[in-house]
């Protein structure tokens, strides 16, 4: 009978990394479940689509300057913009949600800023990347999409959005906390799921696979940018918590490839690409994917040799 057992250095390393990754990232997981939950029941869809300007422009900046105060990371930005949508807001204006809230808003940011403390211009850079970028592809898909890119009509949206089983806003006190309830421990769950499986997963790769190999890689001028953005993408890690996770990389990848992986994961990655295809057509996703992978790796690239070396 065949048996399997780990060294014991491996299993305490492989338990040290993967709680204390998880730990440092569960507070703001917790707290971005309480404010998501707060504008779920509370802030209705029609008061957030009336203060984005008509100027597509000006809309495009409010949107990304609006993805600062909604602290959504991309696990539940989606659902919201559907919802969006559905009152009527511009697609290329909820585009804009989709990329900039996971990134810009104030929970991530101060997990970023904690993880990289010492390192200002690793969570500066994320912040400035994920501003352009969303700004930049906002305008672009205002510009190049003239087709109708949802999966399901506009009438159809709003049709299930009055089906009679009533909205979160609606109702009184108590259905509202019970909302607030359903809403935050449905979101944990689906969230820390994900952090758990980061967690593991990279806790796996610090225990056993060679950091020297992997460094040689990581320290690449596109190599470390394509590895860290094929993590970024397999991982799926909350925006939340990936700060945390790239931060243990930190000695073995170069900066410019920690802010790919930083920026792209919340922007892109396996299930929300999955999540994606359920609202828009493939087409848009493709297209959407396409704009957000060449802009992420050609600016995080040159961030790299300008200014991070």
């Amino acid at each position: 009978m065949l048996s399997f057992s780990l060294p014991y250095e491996d299993l305490l390393t492989f338990r040290t990394m993967f709680i204390s990754i998880f730990l440092e990232a569960l507070p703001f997981i917790l707290l971005g479940v309480v404010f998501s939950a707060l504008l779920q029941v509370f802030v209705s869809e029609q008061r957030i689509a009336r203060m984005i300007p008509k100027n597509p422009v000006l809309g495009v900046l409010a949107a990304c300057l609006f993805g600062i105060l909604f602290p959504i990371c991309e696990c539940g930005m989606i659902p919201v913009i559907r919802r969006l949508i559905a009152k009527g807001m511009p697609v290329y204006i909820a585009t804009v949600f989709i990329l900039s809230g996971p990134i810009l808003n104030p929970i991530v940011f101060f997990a970023t800023y904690i993880a990289f403390r010492s390192r200002p211009e690793i969570w500066a850079s994320r912040m400035g990347l994920a501003l352009i970028i969303a700004f930049s592809i906002g305008l672009i898909i205002y510009r190049v999409v003239r087709y109708p890119p949802l999966r399901i009509r506009a009438e159809h949206l709003y049709a299930q959005e009055d089906s009679g089983q009533g909205t979160p806003h609606s109702g009184g006190r108590t259905a509202k906390l019970t909302g607030f309830f359903n809403h935050m421990s449905q979101e944990f769950f689906e969230m820390s799921k994900y952090l758990l499986l980061g967690a593991c997963i990279t806790a796996l790769i610090h225990t056993f696979v060679n950091t020297a190999r992997l460094s040689a890689y990581g320290q690449g001028p596109l190599s470390s940018h394509f590895l860290m953005a094929g993590f970024a993408y397999v991982l799926s890690i909350c925006s939340n918590s990936d700060a945390f996770v790239a931060s243990s990389f930190v000695n073995v990848f170069s900066a410019g490839s920690l802010i790919t992986f930083l920026v792209l994961g919340p922007m892109l990655d396996l299930k929300s690409t999955l999540m994606l295809l359920s609202v828009f057509k493939t087409k848009f996703v493709i297209t959407l994917g396409a704009l957000i992978v060449v802009l992420v790796l050609v600016l995080s690239v040159g961030l790299d040799h300008l200014l991070l070396r």
